[in-house]
């Protein structure tokens, strides 16, 4: 076998709606809060500084060459360069959870000419996962433009006997413990959303952990798991191929890819379940106002472009132009539905 399982005990009542974010997070809204209305006041009335960036720009991410979130990253870095007048390089630094990249980051410059790719289980995952983590998502980070989210896919085998959500459910709930589903590691958002279609069911499976998405996804076509969560990218090509089933959208609304695809509720599942993975462009906290404004027009300018759209348009992606004030609100969010789903999870990584 070329995987390990991860049974979890599971709990009599469904998960609670999340409360608003607290802690660090209150924190992080109130600050970004008043960074929106700086930005709209004096800030604004200075102009984007016509001094930066003075060197060429880095941008560091986790992900590995050719993976989705970093082809967007070079994408984006391009139109950058040209509008920006400097070369914009992106770093890749794979590997140890995103730490590499984020030690690296931390390690470079402070003014804006370093910056970072980072997706929700760095900023509003890890942080309630790890019981140290190597970074504080609120010292160290200051997101500036989020660069795409994401839905996720119910995937069964082509041949499965689940023609929807409702039919896992139902079996789920005569077969405690019986059905399984799978992901990459702990916490991601494939296993915590799979947790979360547990706890609004009331339901108990089993998780089921693989190396990589590639054998992830191949388990799902051998019959080898009864369903996981997939993105375009990543189960997409399995599912072009025939050898999987996408039966619902993890959204709140069906995918323009897939008119005819049912949400997860249209499916027979709990209503309100969302499932979602996003990134964005971060960087240091304490970076001038003026440089974070510039930073934060020059990425939504590329993102409306059409080639940029198209390309998304393969990878599922959406995007999703915010101001500060609610860009930090949507994270706070986040961070309080995954807290209260780990809690119930009772997991926590070292």
């Amino acid at each position: 076998m070329t995987h390990s399982t991860y049974c979890h005990r599971r709990w009599p009542s469904p998960l609670p709606s999340p409360a608003s974010g607290r802690g660090s997070w209150t924190a992080l809204v109130a600050a970004l809060g008043v960074a929106g209305s700086l930005l709209s006041g004096a800030v604004r009335a200075q102009g984007a500084p016509t001094d930066w960036p003075t060197k060429p720009v880095r941008i560091i991410t986790p992900f590995p060459a050719g993976a989705g979130p970093e082809t967007v990253a070079r994408v984006v870095a391009e139109k950058l360069s040209k509008k920006w007048g400097k070369p914009v390089i992106v770093e890749n630094k794979p590997g140890a959870n995103g730490f590499i990249a984020i030690d690296a980051f931390k390690r470079g410059a402070t003014d804006g000419h370093d910056l970072i790719q980072l997706d929700n289980v760095h900023l509003v995952v890890y942080p309630h996962l790890f019981k140290k983590l190597p970074y504080d998502p609120v010292k160290d980070f200051d997101p500036i433009a989020p660069l795409f989210k994401t839905y996720f896919f119910v995937g069964v085998p082509a041949n499965s006997k689940y023609k929807t959500v409702g039919d896992i459910v139902a079996d789920a709930k005569a077969r405690p413990n019986a059905l399984n589903y799978g992901s990459w590691s702990v916490g991601n958002p494939v296993h915590l959303g799979s947790a979360q279609l547990e706890a609004m069911t009331h339901t108990q499976m089993t998780h089921v952990v693989y190396k990589e998405t590639t054998m992830l996804y191949t388990a799902v076509a051998n019959g080898e798991l009864n369903f996981a969560l997939g993105s375009m990218a990543t189960a997409g090509p399995l599912q072009r191929a025939g050898k999987i089933r996408f039966i619902a959208v993890t959204g709140p609304k069906r995918h323009p890819a897939f008119p005819d695809l049912p949400t997860v509720s249209e499916s027979g599942g709990p209503a309100g379940y969302e499932v979602t993975g996003w990134t964005t462009i971060a960087a240091p906290r304490g970076l001038p106002k003026a440089v974070q404004e510039r930073i934060q027009r020059d990425i939504e300018a590329a993102l409306a472009e059409p080639d940029i759209r198209e390309r998304y348009a393969t990878f599922g992606y959406d995007v999703f132009p915010t101001t500060k004030e609610q860009y930090a609100a949507f994270i706070a969010s986040e961070s309080a539905k995954y807290a209260e789903l780990i809690k119930r999870l009772n997991i926590s990584l070292d």
